[in-house]
């Protein structure tokens, strides 16, 4: 049975023009690759409603579950949360439950919980809570949209949440082999043995170091025996020159 599948939505004008690198895709991955569940596609859309809207619509549709990133802070920019809404036609209004956990939170660090941090406890209606341990305010679920913060440390611990209570698959496995051959030298046989192992993910990154050109070919299998079996092959194929 195949894994459930996911993408990514990176939302936020800042990761588009450079200013900001994303972290939060890598760690994703890592997380969703451990967990079973096939990250599929990633997305990077502008601070743009309409945009962000049809992204929404269109992974929702598409994948078991959707992960999105940035524009849930309390500045005028921060429109993520209406945006996914507006993608479930569902209402948007500060609620309660977030409103009490950022009204704690100001009160016992002293500052003053005004109406931009307000603005952190617009949930829409059918929502469930994500919890943010690290800055309190809540990401949250809507469908199949888990919607988190783009500061990496708090994706992080949303992230970590969230994972739980998702269903996943067999773990991907991964293995790789060292060829001291140009990428022109290995396509043929390498096609080969892909055709003999649909199953399997394979993968050629060629590098050139110290004059020599070679690649690293990666097997990935949620398969164990059959990802051994097939890397046992590789070797044979090239003994001379695998490393």
């Amino acid at each position: 049975m195949p894994n459930p599948t996911a993408a990514m939505l990176v939302i936020g004008d800042e990761i588009l023009s450079g200013r900001t690198r994303d972290a939060n895709m890598h760690h994703l991955a890592g997380e969703l690759t451990k967990a079973g569940i096939d990250l599929k596609e990633v997305r990077v859309v502008s601070d743009d409603a309409a945009a962000i809207v049809a992204a929404v619509q269109a992974l929702s549709a598409s994948y078991d579950s959707v992960f999105t990133s940035g524009g849930i802070g309390p500045t005028h920019d921060d429109i993520t949360a209406d945006c996914i809404a507006e993608a479930f036609g569902a209402h948007i209004d500060v609620r309660d439950d977030a409103r009490a956990l950022l009204a704690a939170f100001y009160a016992e660090t002293g500052r003053e919980f005004n109406a931009a941090r307000m603005r952190m406890a617009r949930i829409p209606d059918g929502a469930t809570l994500i919890d943010n341990p690290v800055s309190i305010a809540p990401g949250f679920t809507l469908g199949n949209v888990h919607v988190m913060a783009g500061v990496p440390s708090v994706f992080k611990a949303m992230l970590a949440s969230v994972l739980p209570k998702l269903t996943g698959g067999a773990p991907l496995l991964s293995q790789s082999l060292r060829i001291n051959r140009g990428e022109g030298d290995i396509a043929g046989p390498l096609a080969e043995l892909a055709a003999r192992y649909p199953a399997l993910s394979i993968g050629s990154y060629p590098f050139q170091e110290n004059g020599v050109y070679g690649a690293n070919i990666v097997m990935r299998s949620a398969d164990g025996p059959l990802l051994d079996k097939a890397m046992c092959e590789l070797a044979e194929i090239f003994p001379d020159d695998a490393a």
